[in-house]
């Protein structure tokens, strides 16, 4: 900012605050604009600027207003960037309190975009309101990382916290309390210094025409006719989650328990040792009490294989000790529709994954397909062999993929995005066909353009000759301008080890001629067209949610900054247009990920084919889920929690 701009700037500020009848900045806007701008001096002369008579004030104002005219006349359309300039304000001294009402551009077509802009934006700020829906991974990961004070930020949620997921099986068997991996919003926030409003309610509908959120409080207390209320945006963060998916089976609602929210682990671990309770009573014949020892997982994924995990190390190290007259009774099984357990992890983990269980007594059996559950079994079919089992249980978690809630089907079917379980989103996470809304974490999938889609731009791209066709330098040159835009380029030259572009290329060029090689459509879409055969969904994990929030907030804090200091656009070339993008598209940085076997042993696959099965990956388990924290308190809490397990064993207790 120049001598300039900062002159103009502070008279700017003092005319602000003058409107609160502040003699010292009255004085310091005299002085600081009559040795700048001699020719403005006239306009301070008459009434005192420290009188506070009312009956003076409407006189003292005219002034002061028309100053404010002239420094528009004087410096509008010499584009002063860093200068909001004052178009005008109004006291009213009647009632001794000021009302300032104060309009910033910096020149008229800028005036005009922001007087347009204000129809949306809160009365009064000028800021644009931002909506945040959730307070799971990514909504936290967004807020924590927004400049609030560029935002009228509101958030809304059903819970009044966050919780710490991945530590959620942990909760069930007692090796963590509840309360130490939750963290309240308001206190996230706080901590943060964000000006935020928090409304623990429920979304129940997004009015995609109308800008607006219908929200229903979900509290016990206030008058039962009030309970929905409506919210404007200007900006909308979808990050409400997902459900987990049934698949439509027949009983899964009314007799399975799920693992996704806090009270859901609550209800398992109650249900744990109401069956031990339940089969530990005399007159219980044995085969009542060998059902009721049967627990039933559903789900090979990481959150099925850590919970029969964490199951299995629950009743073998603490229950059995009190209950030793029935350890020939119980049974975990372990129910997975593929052929492997965590079949997303590498393959070295997975075989050991089903060989430590099966060492322990945990009964694996991968390629079925449930039919349905009914009060006390289970009904599924051998996918290989057409065989069906009727398994009985006392306890049966459900714990496969995930599903659509409520408000986003609905929101789905007003955007056209009929037939999908989840929001789709472009490349920078907004949600296509809805303008001003943005997806992020489970609830929204990332649909990355194909290459083959633009073949024939990018080939027009590359042919500067028109000749119709390409030289290896003209492709070189494209396929480098692009990558930033197709990120499946890279994740396939990476896979296939290829150290440049112009391999992509190899079987055109084997025999040594390349610069006499030319490449004509349909050779150039052969070359090209394979890379999209890497391009996969990214997991629905807290890892993916994190970092979509934080680039999110990036992008978010840049978008004002950009209009104020003519920032060039930052991301890659616009293939079917001109110039470039704003921001660079989302790119998931992969940081490897855990999965707790139980025995105090985990397994941990990191990125670059390398993997770590054993005692010491269960401490770097440790190590990182404790620092992961977001804050103190719940770090604290939680080593706290584990080194009592370590010395005290798991909590028994069945409380109500």
């Amino acid at each position: 900012m120049g001598r300039k701009e900062l002159v103009w700037a502070k008279a700017g500020a003092c005319l602000v605050r003058f409107a609160a009848q502040d003699s010292r900045y009255a004085s310091e806007l005299s002085s600081t604009v009559c040795k700048h701008r001699p020719q403005f001096a006239r306009h301070f002369a008459g009434p005192s600027a420290g009188s506070t008579s009312s009956g003076e004030r409407p006189r003292r104002l005219k002034p002061w207003l028309s100053l404010a005219r002239l420094l528009i006349k004087e410096n509008a359309g010499k584009g002063l960037p860093h200068l909001p300039m004052i178009l005008g304000f109004a006291a009213s001294g009647c009632l001794g309190a000021g009302v300032l009402v104060v309009f910033a551009g910096e020149s008229k077509p800028q005036a005009q975009a922001i007087a347009s802009d204000s129809k949306v934006a809160k009365a009064g700020t000028g800021k644009k309101r931002v909506v945040v829906l959730g307070t799971g991974w990514g909504g936290m990961s967004f807020l924590k990382n927004l400049d609030s004070t560029l935002y009228d930020v509101s958030i809304v949620a059903p819970r009044n916290y966050f919780v710490f997921t991945p530590l959620l099986p942990s909760v069930t068997s007692g090796s963590v309390e509840a309360r130490s991996i939750i963290e309240p919003v308001r206190r996230i926030v706080r901590s943060k210094g964000k000006q935020v409003q928090f409304h623990e309610a429920e979304c129940i509908k997004i009015d995609a025409a109308n800008k607006t959120v219908v929200c229903r409080d979900v509290s016990q207390m206030g008058p039962s006719d009030k309970k929905e209320f409506a919210l404007q945006y200007d900006y909308l963060v979808v990050a409400v989650g997902a459900t987990t998916n049934t698949f439509d089976t027949k009983g899964v609602l009314e007799y399975c328990h799920f693992l996704k929210e806090v009270y859901d682990a609550e209800k398992i671990k109650k249900s744990i040792l109401t069956c031990f309770e339940s089969a530990s009573l005399p007159h219980v014949k044995e085969e009542v009490r060998k059902k009721l020892l049967s627990f039933v997982i559903v789900g090979g994924g990481p959150t099925g294989v850590e919970f029969a995990a964490e199951l299995h190390d629950f009743i073998h190290d603490d229950l059995l000790n009190l209950y030793p007259h029935l350890h020939n009774d119980v049974k975990i099984t372990l129910v997975q529709s593929g052929d492997h357990i965590l079949n997303t992890y590498d393959e070295r983990i997975s075989k050991y994954a089903e060989q430590k269980f099966t060492r322990e007594g945990i009964h694996v059996n991968t390629g079925c397909r449930v039919l349905g559950v009914q009060a006390g079994a289970i009904d599924f079919k051998i996918k290989s062999t057409g065989q069906l089992v009727n398994l009985p249980y006392g306890m049966i978690v459900w714990s496969t993929g995930i599903g659509t809630r409520p408000v986003i089907a609905d929101f789905m079917s007003q955007i056209e995005q009929n037939d999908r379980r989840v929001l789709a989103t472009d490349e920078w996470l907004r949600i296509k066909n809805c303008e001003g809304t943005f997806g992020i974490g489970d609830c929204a999938s990332i649909e990355q353009r194909r290459v083959v889609e633009d073949v024939s731009y990018l080939f027009q791209l590359a042919d500067k000759t028109n000749s119709g066709r390409l030289t290896i330098e003209e492709f070189v040159e494209v396929m480098e301008q692009v990558r930033q835009r197709y990120p499946q380029i890279n994740i396939y030259m990476e896979r296939q080890h290829m150290r440049g572009v112009l391999e992509l290329l190899a079987d055109a060029i084997k025999d040594g001629r390349q610069a006499s090689i030319q490449l004509d459509i349909d050779h150039f879409k052969q070359a090209i067209s394979k890379v999209d055969s890497q391009m996969k969904s990214m997991p629905a994990t807290a890892q993916v949610a994190a970092q979509q929030g934080e680039y999110l907030a990036h992008c978010f804090n840049h978008m004002t900054a950009e209009v104020a200091s003519h920032m060039a656009p930052e991301g890659p070339m616009r293939i079917r247009g001109k110039g470039r993008h704003r921001f660079q598209p989302f790119q998931y940085q992969h940081l490897g990920q855990f999965a707790p076997l139980g025995g105090e042993k985990a397994a941990y696959e990191l990125p670059g084919d390398w993997v770590s099965i054993g005692r010491s990956t269960q401490w770097l388990w440790y190590s990182v889920y404790a620092s992961k924290q977001v804050s103190w308190r719940t770090r604290t809490l939680v080593v706290f929690d584990w080194t009592k397990r370590m010395f005290f064993g798991r909590d028994s207790s069945r409380v109500e």
